[in-house]
C-alpha cells in the first residue's frame, strides 16, 4: 500500500511539473514574441537604441532558439544603422560563426560587406577635402571579399544584383589607390615599388579604368629602367587594347625596333 502511494506521489509530482513546464513555456514564448515585436517597430522607426535594448534583452533572457538568432542578426543591423560599425562587425562575425547553416546567411555576409563599405565610406565624410584613393583601403578591401563570397557562394540571393554592383565599385577603387601609390614611389625615385603597383592593378584588376594610366606609368618606368623591349611591348598592349585612351589624353606613342 505505501509502496502504491508513492508511485501515485511521484506520478503526480512529475505530471504537474510538466504541466507547469508547459505553461512556463508557453509563457516565456508568448512574453519573447512581445519583446520581439517591441523591438520590431523600434527598429522600423529607427529608433535603434530601443531596438537594440530588447534585442539585448531577448539573447540575455532567451538564448537558445529562432529569436535569439535572429535578435543577433538584427542587432548587427541596429548598430550599423547608428554608425557603430565595431559592434555592428562583431555582432555579424559572431552570427556567421555560431551559425553557419542559417536560412539567413546571405543576409549576413550581405551585411558584413555593407559594414565594411560604410567604415570605408565614412573616411570620405570626415574628410571629405581628402582623395578616396589616398587613403588605406583595408575596409574596401573586406567589403570586396564579403560581396565577392555572397555572389560566388548565393548567386541566385535577392542581395546578389547590389553586390555584384558594388564590386565594380570597389576594384575600381582599389586599382586607383594602387595607381596613386605608384605615383607616390615614383615620386620618391622608388622605381621598381612603382611598377610592382603597376603590374598588380594590371593583373589583378582587369577591366578597371586604371588599367591604362597603369600601362602608360609601366611604360614610363620601364624606360627610366633602361628596359626599353619592355616599354616597347607595354605600349604595344595599351594601343592595342586601349586606343581611346591614349586619344582622349593625347598620348603620342612611339616605337623603336
Amino acid at each position: 500500500m505505501k509502496k502504491y502511494y508513492f508511485i501515485t506521489l511521484i506520478s503526480f509530482i512529475f505530471l504537474n511539473g510538466c504541466a507547469n513546464n508547459k505553461e512556463t513555456n508557453i509563457e516565456n514564448s508568448a512574453t519573447v514574441d512581445a519583446i520581439y515585436q517591441q523591438a520590431k517597430i523600434a527598429l522600423e522607426q529607427e529608433d535603434y537604441e530601443t531596438a537594440l535594448t530588447h534585442y539585448q534583452d531577448i539573447e540575455s533572457r532567451f538564448p537558445f532558439g529562432e529569436y535569439a538568432q535572429q535578435a543577433l542578426l538584427n542587432s548587427a543591423y541596429a548598430h550599423y544603422k547608428s554608425d557603430d560599425p565595431e559592434n555592428a562587425l562583431a555582432k555579424v562575425d559572431r552570427f556567421i560563426r555560431v551559425y553557419p547553416q542559417h536560412k539567413n546567411l546571405d543576409y549576413a555576409i550581405y551585411l558584413r560587406g555593407l559594414i565594411n563599405f560604410s567604415k570605408d565610406e565614412g573616411i570620405i565624410e570626415r574628410y571629405i577635402q581628402h582623395d578616396e584613393t589616398q587613403r588605406d583601403p583595408g575596409a574596401a578591401e573586406y567589403s570586396l571579399q564579403d560581396f565577392t563570397q555572397l555572389v560566388n557562394r548565393f548567386p541566385t540571393s535577392q542581395y546578389s544584383e547590389d553586390a555584384s554592383q558594388r564590386i565594380v565599385y570597389l576594384r575600381n577603387r582599389l586599382a586607383q589607390y594602387e595607381i596613386n601609390v605608384a605615383h607616390f614611389y615614383l615620386r620618391r625615385n622608388a622605381y621598381i615599388a612603382a611598377l610592382n603597383r603597376c603590374k598588380y592593378v594590371i593583373e589583378h584588376y582587369q577591366r578597371t579604368p586604371a588599367v591604362p594610366e597603369a600601362l602608360v606609368l609601366a611604360t614610363k618606368l620601364y624606360k627610366i629602367l633602361a628596359l626599353d623591349d619592355l616599354a616597347s611591348d607595354t605600349q604595344r598592349v595599351l594601343l592595342d587594347n586601349h586606343p581611346d585612351y591614349i586619344q582622349s589624353n593625347n598620348l603620342n606613342i612611339t616605337f623603336t625596333d
